[in-house]
């Protein structure tokens, strides 16, 4: 299937680089003509503007942007809808609230233009791993786009099978799911991401006590001085809080057992924000992703090592660089 890949960050490019591996053809588009170029080099097919993405493209076409969420994605989008025609699909895989994919959506259905919403998760690692997907759209559209979201999925891979799911939709053990219309998908990755904030938050504080167990004001002989990597490493190997999360852990631990690169300061991509303001909205207690929200905020004026684990796995997982304008 041939599709255009509009900004080639982190996970646009390599989003790009795995439809190709699987001999999708992408058309690709973005400022940088050096991030451009990378693709090309790989099999990507230029486009030297928005105009000569939609040209390159044969109907009814498909645009996947990778932007980040705000201002340079409604100006795209809003570009897009005079140079597309009815039945060409726009399709949003970055960071966006679900309540502007659905006031996009209604803004394209006027050019009888198609949007989707997919929530991608997977970081810089998933062009090797695969991005697990959820996706929000119609019906018809996910059914024809299908290939593509397989593809860009990881597979049933050396997961277990669960047990009890026949009669289930099994598209979600191959790691992408068509959630429901428009908005579902960044819904459900909305609250994917809340929930990664409150369990990044418990790994941080858990490791934040075991490091200050050396500490001298502690009795002399309930003191240990304890060797972080490894203990993160032990408990990868059949433990009950073994994750993906505690597999990067180990990783920047190993690396640096003191962290040493990172300060501290923890940003937040704003879903988490988004996750919260569900809740309120909808009366749901969420306690532990409110607090781990709020810990990212304390982390920006009082920092220890616990937010500096924070800082690696945000690395390890998404080449998040720490930024010190929020």
């Amino acid at each position: 299937m041939k599709i255009g890949v509009l900004g080639l960050g982190r996970m646009g490019a390599n989003i790009a680089r795995r439809l190709m591996d699987d001999d999708h053809e992408c058309v690709v588009y973005d400022q940088n003509v050096k991030a451009v170029e990378a693709v090309v080099a790989d099999g990507g097919e230029a486009a030297e503007s928005l105009s000569d993405l939609t040209a390159r493209l044969t109907p009814p076409r498909t645009i996947w942007l990778m932007l980040p969420a705000g201002d340079i994605t409604e100006r795209t989008i809003t570009e897009l809808s005079s140079l597309l025609e009815g039945g060409d699909t726009v399709i949003d895989g970055g960071n966006a609230n679900f309540k502007d994919d659905v006031r996009r959506s209604k803004q394209l259905a006027e050019h009888d233009i198609h949007y989707m919403d997919v929530g991608v998760s997977g970081g810089v690692w998933g062009r090797e791993r695969g991005y697990c997907l959820m996706i929000g759209g119609r019906q018809d559209d996910f059914e024809r786009l299908d290939p593509v979201f397989y593809t860009l999925a990881p597979h049933v891979g050396e997961i277990d099978r669960t047990p009890g799911r026949d009669g289930l939709d099994k598209r979600a053990e191959q790691g992408y799911l068509h959630c429901g219309p428009v908005g579902s998908g960044h819904f459900v990755k909305m609250v994917h991401n809340g929930i990664e904030y409150g369990m990044m938050a418990a790994y941080a504080e858990g490791f934040d006590i075991l490091k200050n167990r050396a500490k001298e004001e502690l009795p002399a002989d309930e003191r240990y001085d304890l060797n972080l990597a490894d203990i993160a490493e032990v408990w990868r190997r059949g433990s009950v809080i073994s994750s993906w999360l505690l597999d990067l852990s180990s990783i920047a631990l190993a690396e640096d057992g003191e962290l040493s690169e990172f300060s501290g300061y923890v940003s937040d991509s704003g879903e988490g924000r988004w996750t919260i303001d569900a809740a309120v909205e909808q009366a749901v207690p969420a306690n532990v992703l409110a607090s781990a929200l709020f810990s990212r905020f304390r982390s920006r004026v009082d920092d220890g090592f616990g937010d500096r684990l924070l800082s690696a796995m945000r690395n390890q997982f998404g080449g998040h660089v720490e930024s010190h304008n929020e």
